[in-house]
């Protein structure tokens, strides 16, 4: 269905996009593509919404995403067929998008519990200050967990979240496999010296033909613009700038990572007009309509499992969070094409 739809050209193209937008105005602008920001959406976790928000694109004549992150289990998604519906999804519409392997530390132990000892809840608060880990042999296994989704699967993107696992990244992409992966919000990469360090091992670890698997930067929530700017400048430095994409949440769930309300768009298009190759994350909806919803979205729903949400009657519900997180990508295009910016939406389906 989403390839016939496709074809048949069922999607807005780019200029009829901006003219909706703007009008007679738009045949006074020049716009500079070299700028254009990425479009993310965070997380998809079932492939059925894919077909649902495209429903909707092609009913609102709406933008969809060109980059998709996804963080559903894998061993779960595996059992209904999601990994290679998806894939095949994101080969048709042609967009970038991210998978989150299973070995972390919350990864279940013996007992049950997470195989980090510091993830316990609110009794080891503290604990979480250290992030999500990968202890002991974990940035091994999580080799080999990549290189099984890699070969049977054909996953190429996947999210990173540890120091360890980082290096191990950069070593695997040395030694000839053609691995990419996204440094994790989780990372907590949050000031220009961050950065620095972070950029400077890849370097380091680069091909010849100067590639990384360094493919998405995520910094974190806390960072100012100024943060964003000077991690651009040391990314150009290191001639990375075509390389690594510096991705930011524009939005963010509601519930349990950041204090709300966090809405980041007026300081995006200030930006989007001198920063290169930037993506523009959407993890929830606006502040103002997500505090409104009969189940606001949630970071913690990313870690249920299918059966349990379905038990619980909240399907429904979780998929309204993220066709909510589908408007705040459009308000994001919006606001873009309202001064002139360029954006980079799911490139097979919207033409230019």
């Amino acid at each position: 269905w989403l390839q016939q739809q496709r074809d048949n050209d069922a999607f807005i193209s780019i200029p009829d996009y901006r003219r909706k937008i703007l009008g007679d105005r738009v045949d006074s602008i020049t716009w500079d593509e070299s700028f254009a920001v990425t479009l993310e959406i965070s997380a998809c976790q079932y492939f059925p919404w894919v077909i649902e928000e495209a429903k909707q694109s092609i009913k609102n004549q709406d933008l969809m995403p060109g980059r998709f992150i996804r963080v559903r289990n894998m061993s779960e998604q595996t059992g209904d067929n999601d990994v290679i519906a998806f894939a095949a999804a994101m080969q048709i519409v042609d967009a970038s998008y991210v998978e989150t392997l299973d070995t972390k530390g919350t990864f279940p132990g013996p007992d049950g519990a997470p195989v980090n000892i510091h993830l316990g809840g609110p009794d080891t608060i503290t604990g979480y200050f250290g992030g999500v880990g990968m202890p002991n042999d974990f940035a091994l296994k999580w080799a080999d967990e990549y290189l099984h989704y890699y070969t049977e699967y054909g996953v190429k993107q996947v999210l990173n979240i540890n120091p360890g696992s980082v290096l191990v990244g950069y070593m695997m992409h040395k030694l000839g496999i053609d691995m990419e992966f996204k440094i994790s919000v989780y990372m907590g990469n949050d000031n220009p010296f961050a950065c620095l360090w972070t950029l400077m091992t890849a370097k380091l670890f680069s091909r010849d033909d100067g590639t990384s698997p360094l493919i998405g930067f995520n910094l974190s929530n806390s960072v100012n613009n100024e943060t964003i700017e000077l991690g651009a400048y040391v990314r150009e430095s290191f001639g990375f700038e075509d390389v690594v994409r510096i991705e930011h949440h524009i939005t963010e769930t509601y519930k349990h990572i950041v204090r709300q309300p966090y809405d980041r768009l007026d300081e995006l298009v200030q930006l989007a007009d001198h920063v290169k190759n930037i993506s523009a994350k959407h993890e929830g909806a606006p502040p103002d309509i997500d505090r409104k919803r009969e189940h606001p979205s949630d970071i913690l729903d990313y870690f249920r499992q299918k059966a349990e949400i379905i038990g619980a009657g909240e399907m429904p519900m979780l998929l309204r969070n993220y066709l909510d997180k589908h408007d705040a990508v459009n308000r994001t295009a919006r606001a873009l094409t309202e001064n002139g910016l360029s954006f980079i939406a799911a490139q097979k389906l919207h033409k230019k």
